[in-house]
């Protein structure tokens, strides 16, 4: 059974940085694309950045471009989320998603098989 667990939210200021790890474990990662989503309170989940299972496809959401960027080490069985420049309307629960399907490029969250428990990132102005 695949099992995600995310790492390195946290209370910040506007303007820092923050880096997201996701750690895979229970199948090989490098069998899955893995995504980034995030909700915040009284939203819907939005997508925010994924990769493909080499890591070679990346895909952003238009309000992260130019600020966040993705990776994976499949050998250390992590992905990662690195967000530079956070906005207090960053502020949101991220969760990791692991999919073993094609629909991963569009973004949606039914198209993920696995899912983490979320980390809460919250960017004080």
């Amino acid at each position: 059974q695949v099992q995600l667990v995310e790492s390195g939210g946290g209370l910040v200021q506007a303007g820092v940085s923050l880096r997201l790890s996701c750690a895979f474990s229970g199948r090989t990662l490098s069998s899955y694309a893995m995504g980034w989503f995030r909700q915040a309170p009284g939203k819907e989940r939005e997508f925010v950045a994924s990769i493909s299972w080499s890591g070679s496809s990346l895909y952003y959401a238009d309000f992260v471009k130019g600020r966040f960027a993705i990776s994976r080490d499949n050998a250390k069985n992590t992905v990662y989320l690195q967000m530079n420049s956070l906005k207090p309307e960053d502020t949101a629960v991220y969760y990791c998603a692991a999919s073993s399907r094609g629909g991963w490029r569009t973004g949606l969250p039914t198209s993920y098989d696995y899912w983490g428990q979320g980390t809460q990132v919250t960017v004080s102005s």
